[in-house]
């Protein structure tokens, strides 16, 4: 997506790397991401390493290395929006889009302007997705979604 603030994420490690909960292909997330978003506690646990994202919903897991380390939520300082229950979400970390404030806004006004708004930070070089997004990658993909979803509701 050409309007995103993040370069696509090269492969880190394995390609077949999936989480030993349960089984998922991670996604691959830079260490910066994933000491930025640990508790203090987690983080005197983390090691260098290659690490990638649990996408799984069911999944306690967050952050998993193939080294065996692994980060659940209970780790990471934020609401990770793939592992909670829809309505609720925070979407996009930096500017704080939300799944309810984009259906309070459709409610109210008919059209969501939220993709608009992040198009407009992206473009004045606001974003800082690859260390508020727990994926590390750009969220506007998530966010035009998002947006989706609840206007389809």
């Amino acid at each position: 997506m050409s309007d995103c603030c993040c370069s696509p994420k090269e492969a880190i490690g394995s390609q077949s790397a999936a989480c030993r909960a349960c089984l998922s292909k991670g996604q691959p997330v830079d260490e910066t991401t994933i000491k930025a978003l640990l508790t203090a506690s987690a983080l005197r646990r983390f090691e260098p390493g290659s690490y990638r994202f649990c996408p799984d919903a069911s999944c306690k897991v967050v952050y998993f290395s193939e080294a065996g380390t692994s980060f659940t939520t209970e780790d990471v300082r934020v609401s990770i929006w793939q592992k909670e229950p829809p309505g609720q979400r925070t979407v996009c970390y930096c500017f704080d889009e939300t799944e309810s404030a984009i259906a309070c806004e459709l409610r109210d006004t008919g059209f969501s302007h939220a993709v608009e708004r992040v198009r407009a930070h992206i473009a004045a070089h606001r974003c800082a997705c690859e260390v508020r997004n727990p994926r590390g990658v750009c969220c506007l993909g998530d966010l035009i979604a998002a947006v989706e979803r609840a206007q389809a509701r």
